[in-house]
């Protein structure tokens, strides 16, 4: 009860000249305009799996360069950190990226300006009884007020100001997790200013859509955030780090209609991951090789992934005639391919997520790959073993325990005890959903390589595949992540990220089209056989359309937008991502002027064309908010 009683005095408004208190935010951003020189003091506490997840926290200022970066490591459960806000750099942006393992309150003065938005559809704080906030909606907007129960925050209730008009909004439970209420608002010739109270306490999801989605603890702090130009300063070198790594998708285990070709077609996947279903082969040898044959001869897919599992991806596999048989059929059915390419076969799925403990699943993992290498023909078959197949690689999965069950962990004892059998190191990475927080994943796979080590050439020793990966993890899925042009600056800002050192061999999205339950695809189902691809699709193909095959070395300054410095013969691409609101101005140090070309693909989800000039040796453009870009010449 005290904690409560603590949370709800965190977002009541206190009196004039003390402070403004903010918690617990879990998922969001909090723009500050200080009115004179402040401090911004945060604190953190656990909140859920805390002691197996690290995980960062950010404050940007005015023009989007990082002001602050503060590292959390998973034993530190609590702690605080303090920043200074200068009046003239702001309007800053403090960044709590979800989904966030602690809470996170924040303190700064009231003659600081603060707005928050909200995640969407997720919830963005947990919080006490009686909150109260403000928004406001612009002359003529059509805004709509929504939120979705999560077990806490039940109702939202808004007040007009100018004339006390009502609006409420009841919060229901749903099956579907991306399911939500929402109630629009009156018109009105005029702004106006609401007043939101949350009915409740516990986790809660508001926010706002037709409107600026921002929330003040005190109405005179309302208004437009300042959106100022950003500068990014690129300087290419002639470095070569490494390889591109294929860039695939998860394919599903039917053969698929000759109608979605020409979708599957536009992605021009690299390579893929299926899953295999031990008790269908088990009892139908050759159930998957007419769709394993069209994804090899038809769409020219020659490396993948393979994770072994029961009917319904069920994961928990035992050492049982059914998996012996249906491991006997897969490998039969490999061989039936022609020794083309390269076929990575985990044992499990997500093992440090469904098996007990790390001991069920290496007594299962030894038996099955004792299994793989006495079957005549397998290598020359090009079957290759990765484990573990693991759910996220440095932190632990969803579930209670997750400290005992990281994917790191599982990995390196599995590396010590049977190396020499393992060829890859497979993982699966979910739940970074905010795009500040994306380079994660290059952190990922540079520990990966670390872990199994480099060889003379710089390269890692066992081939590294994150085979599977999406902002959300089953279907806890927001629509305004996965089915908006969010999903394709998301997409491409992991791509640039994880491939950026040049150590990654494969990187799928999961997975190729829509499902019911989990409608969390690149390609949208219409029915009637029909498949559209969705903007993150749409993405895919404007990254692949510029896909060179090595990573060469880059200098960049800038923190909100990516960039990907690639090669291929004489042949340059820069591939990069502005994931901010603002507009960028881009200069790249080439040291002459060569013929380039740039293309921006943006919100409308159309590439087109855009200038570039060149004045001795620095080419400059202009890039737009929330765009992606590639920019390709010759090289002389």
């Amino acid at each position: 009860m005290k904690r409560w009683l603590l949370l709800c005095a965190l977002w009541v408004p206190l009196a004039p000249a003390a402070p403004l208190q903010w918690g617990d935010i879990r998922d969001g951003s909090l723009y500050l305009q200080p009115g004179r020189n402040d401090e911004l003091r945060l604190r953190w506490h656990p909140a859920w799996q805390a002691d197996a997840n690290a995980e960062r926290i950010f404050l940007l200022d005015g023009r989007g360069q990082l002001r602050g970066e503060r590292a959390i490591k998973a034993e530190e459960l609590r702690g605080e950190q303090r920043w200074p806000l200068s009046v003239d750099a702001g309007p800053y942006r403090l960044e709590v990226p979800g989904y966030s393992f602690r809470g996170y309150r924040i303190e700064h003065s009231d003659t600081t300006r603060a707005l928050f938005a909200p995640a969407k559809v997720h919830f963005s704080a947990e919080v006490g009884p009686r909150v109260e906030l403000y928004f406001r909606v612009k002359a003529g907007e059509q805004a709509t007020l929504a939120g979705k129960f999560h077990g806490g925050v039940r109702g939202l209730s808004a007040q007009r100001l100018s004339d006390g008009q009502q609006v409420e909004v009841a919060l229901k439970p749903y099956p579907a997790y991306w399911r939500f209420d929402q109630q629009t608002l009156p018109v009105s010739p005029r702004d106006e200013t609401w007043r939101l109270r949350l009915q409740g306490r516990g986790k809660a999801a508001f926010w706002l859509d037709g409107s600026a989605n921002l929330f003040a603890q005190r109405a005179d702090h309302l208004g437009d955030v300042a959106n100022l130009a950003g500068q990014v300063r690129l300087k290419l070198q002639a470095k070569v780090l490494g390889p591109t790594p294929l860039l695939g998708v998860n394919l599903p285990y039917v053969l698929p209609p000759p109608s979605s070709f020409a979708a599957l077609d536009a992605l021009r996947p690299q390579a893929a991951g299926y899953y295999s279903f031990m008790d269908v082969l088990a009892r139908q040898p050759g159930y998957e090789d007419a769709w394993r044959r069209l994804y090899q001869r038809r769409f020219g897919i020659t490396q993948d992934i393979t994770l072994l599992a029961g009917t319904g991806r069920r994961a928990d596999l035992a050492a049982d005639r059914t998996s012996h048989d249906g491991l006997d059929a897969w490998l039969a059915g490999t061989a039936r391919l022609g020794g083309k390419g390269l076929h990575y076969l985990a044992f499990a799925d997500e093992p440090n997520l469904n098996y007990r403990n790390y001991e069920s699943y290496r007594d299962f993992f030894t038996g099955m790959a004792q299994r793989v290498s006495a079957w005549p023909g397998a290598r020359e078959a090009g079957v290759r073993i990765a484990m573990p197949a693991s759910s996220r690689l440095l932190g632990g999965p969803f579930t209670q325990g997750s400290k005992d069950l990281r994917g790191i962990d599982w990995a390196r004892r599995l590396l010590q005890e049977h190396g020499a059998q393992i060829d890859a190191l497979a993982w699966h990475e979910w739940m970074v959903r905010d795009l500040l927080a994306t380079r994660s994943y290059r952190d990922s796979v540079r520990q990966a390589a670390a872990l199994v080590g480099l060889d003379n050439q710089g390269r890692p020793r066992k081939a590294l595949l994150l085979d599977q990966t999406n902002l959300s993890s089953g279907s806890s899925l927001s629509p305004y992540d996965q089915n908006t042009h969010y999903a394709g600056l998301w997409w491409a800002s992991v791509v640039i990220n994880a491939s950026a050192d040049g150590l990654l061999d494969m990187l799928n999205w999961f997975h190729v089209a829509d499902e019911p339950e989990w409608p969390k695809g690149m390609i949208r189902v219409l029915g009637d056989e029909r498949f559209e691809l969705k903007p993150v699709g749409l993405a895919q193909q404007f990254i692949q359309r510029h896909w060179l095959r090595q990573v060469l070395a880059l200098d960049n300054d800038a923190f909100e937008v990516d960039v990907l410095a690639m090669a291929d013969g004489r042949q340059r691409s820069l591939l990069g991502v502005n994931k901010a609101e603002r507009v960028q101005q881009v200069e790249l140090a080439l040291g002459d002027c060569p013929a380039a070309r740039l293309e921006l693909f943006g919100p409308d989800n159309q590439p087109r064309p855009a200038r570039v000039s060149c004045q001795q040796g620095q080419i400059r453009f202009q890039l737009p908010g929330q765009t992606l870009f590639a920019l390709t010449w010759s090289a002389s």
